[in-house]
């Protein structure tokens, strides 16, 4: 990890938060079409719509290669799937990753969305995915050495028994996609930096139902869990606060148990 990460002035922290409002509103307004009977092509397809409307730049499409419009990764699939004619169905889980530039500056964010009768399992991973991310979020303080967040979120999921992805995590974000720091969804064995107010970070617990070991298919992007196990992928940009993160890719949660009808 480099020894430099970038601390933002407020007009910056304005110009990521705009980024990342575009951002969370692609997602919002992708929910709407995932429903039984369409494929991720089709999505795809209308998120490259979005865009369009929204007049900002890609930070996907092209990125190191990548071919989709955002990732589309449904079930086992944990992070990077490509739109193709995978067709979503009843019971099924899809996660939404979208990235957007305005100006310049980058925002990033995912959500899991649960498709019509999803079982008690997968809705329970859902919601302990999500608040995973806000138990790192609470952590994004001034002065919080950065292994506080990345240890609430593994303090607070492996009580659940499930499985935490190592091999991919949070990161800084700016005027790249990925800068410094790697954020860990677990409390490593190695010392990271203190936070200071205003450093960038996308954190992004990716959780399963089984293990934690994820292999990429022949496409090289699309990673999915070995055992086949289900997986759930919650993210936000935030700046680093006095009291927490500020989230710069505000959107309504929507994997509250409340709200799925289940307990945790």
């Amino acid at each position: 990890m480099s020894d430099r990460i970038n601390v933002r002035n407020p007009n910056e922290i304005s110009k990521l938060r705009k980024a990342g409002e575009v951002s969370a509103r692609i997602l919002m307004d992708l929910m709407p079409i995932i429903k039984p009977g369409i494929t991720t092509k089709e999505i795809d397809d209308y998120a490259a719509e979005l865009f369009k409307r929204e007049g900002c730049g890609n930070a996907f499409l092209g990125y190191g290669g990548y071919p989709g419009q955002l990732c589309i990764s449904v079930n086992e699939v944990v992070v990077h799937g490509i739109g193709d004619n995978r067709v979503i169905h009843d019971g099924d889980i899809v996660s939404l990753d979208a990235g957007a530039i305005v100006d310049g500056w980058y925002g990033d964010n995912a959500m899991t969305v649960a498709v019509g009768n999803v079982s008690e399992e997968a809705l329970r991973l859902l919601a302990v995915t999500e608040e995973a991310l806000f138990r790192g979020i609470e952590q994004a303080r001034q002065g919080n050495p950065l292994s506080e967040v990345c240890g609430a979120i593994e303090d607070f999921v492996k009580p659940f028994g499930f499985g935490i992805v190592r091999d991919y995590v949070g990161h800084g974000v700016g005027r790249h996609l990925h800068e410094d720091p790697s954020i860990p969804n677990y409390r490593p064995n190695y010392p990271l930096p203190r936070l200071k107010r205003g450093m960038i970070l996308a954190i992004e617990p990716m959780i399963t139902l089984g293990t934690y070991r994820v292999k990429v298919l022949d496409d090289d992007w699309t990673a999915v869990t070995t055992d086949g196990s289900w997986a759930a992928h919650f993210e936000h940009t935030v700046a680093v606060g006095s009291h927490g993160g500020d989230i710069l890719t505000d959107r309504p949660r929507i994997a509250l148990p409340e709200q799925l009808g289940i307990t945790l």
